[in-house]
């Protein structure tokens, strides 16, 4: 709050400036609100707004905790956001993954998924085998559906209540039970994202900049009804949540951006994550989208997977 009521003047100051007067007196509040809109799209915004955030793992802005599997290490490092903002790894636990080497692509397939991954469910009673209890994961993810990857039920849960079991699994991660426990009193888990990988890593942080510029001028694009420019962002390999390939989804956004509605689009809550795997240019981004027009609404989640590409523009390959 001290900190808003000390930029509280620069704004002031900014707003009565003669250019933003003349742009007020030619224009009106749109006029003002289309040069903010373009504003956000900036690099150098997201330059200052990105100088001191921790961008080892990715871009954060919803997620307090990460966990982080590393399938060559048979482990799980728990990493939460301190007081600064940054995460710190509070606790590293040995933990089991299935049987075979590589990403999970088939049902039983004894194979520990690769990604990004939310957990959409805390069970507190499992068969005895599981532990004590377990967490679902969002395996399949959308990255995963698009591929044609098929299976479910991975799950972060302990060992056997009684008895042995294998130094492997089917393609959960298992932990021991005390230590399951303990991460259930860590964690809040709908603000928690597992990051499973074929051995642990930390990202460069430049791009993030340019992704977070990037999609602020998509979003301008699409709010301004810009089609050529909207559709620039996506990749001609685009398949949508639910099979729709790139020029059915040309020809279907074409005939809305037809209609010149005067539209609002808000981003909140957005996470811009590295992609576990052998792409390293690949992103998973997810936010909370409110999107008004004359006849559509809607609010909720939004997940893409997009590409960095070397000439600093993104490519979508996937939306839900």
């Amino acid at each position: 709050m001290v900190k808003k009521l000390l930029l509280l003047p620069i704004f002031i100051t900014s707003l009565f400036s003669g250019e933003v007067m003349d742009l007020y007196r030619s224009g009106g509040m749109n006029a003002i609100q289309k040069e903010i809109d373009h504003g956000i799209s900036d690099p150098s915004f997201w330059q200052i707004k990105l100088a001191q955030k921790d961008l080892r793992f990715g871009y954060y802005e919803s997620t307090n905790s990460l966990l982080i599997c590393g399938k060559d290490h048979s482990s799980l490092n728990l990493y939460r956001k301190d007081k600064n903002e940054r995460f710190t790894l509070l606790k590293t636990i040995p933990a089991f993954t299935g049987k075979y080497d590589g990403d999970k692509v088939n049902e039983g397939d004894r194979r520990t998924p690769i990604g990004a991954y939310t957990i959409t469910q805390k069970l507190n009673t499992v068969n005895p085998f599981y532990g004590p209890m377990a967490f679902v994961t969002s395996y399949p993810n959308l990255y995963d559906r698009i591929r044609g990857k098929n299976g479910s039920g991975i799950w972060i849960h302990g060992v056997p209540l009684e008895g042995d079991r294998d130094n492997f699994t089917k393609g959960c991660i298992a932990i021991n039970n005390d230590e399951l426990t303990g991460l259930d009193q860590s964690i809040d888990y709908k603000n928690t994202i597992l990051l499973i990988d074929s051995k642990l890593r930390e990202h460069a942080t430049s791009p993030y900049v340019t992704i977070t510029s990037q999609l602020y001028k998509w979003r301008y694009a699409w709010k301004y009804n810009d089609f050529q420019a909207y559709l620039s962002f996506y990749d001609t390999t685009f398949v949508r949540y639910d099979g729709m390939e790139y020029y059915d989804f040309k020809n279907y956004k074409q005939r809305i951006f037809d209609k010149k509605e005067s539209k609002e689009i808000l981003f909140s809550n957005l996470n811009i994550i590295p992609y576990p795997g052998e792409r390293p240019n690949l992103y998973m981004v997810t936010f909370d989208e409110t999107y008004t027009s004359d006849s559509h609404n809607f609010s909720g989640q939004k997940v893409l997977m997009l590409l960095l590409n070397n000439d600093h523009t993104i490519s979508i390959i996937s939306e839900q």
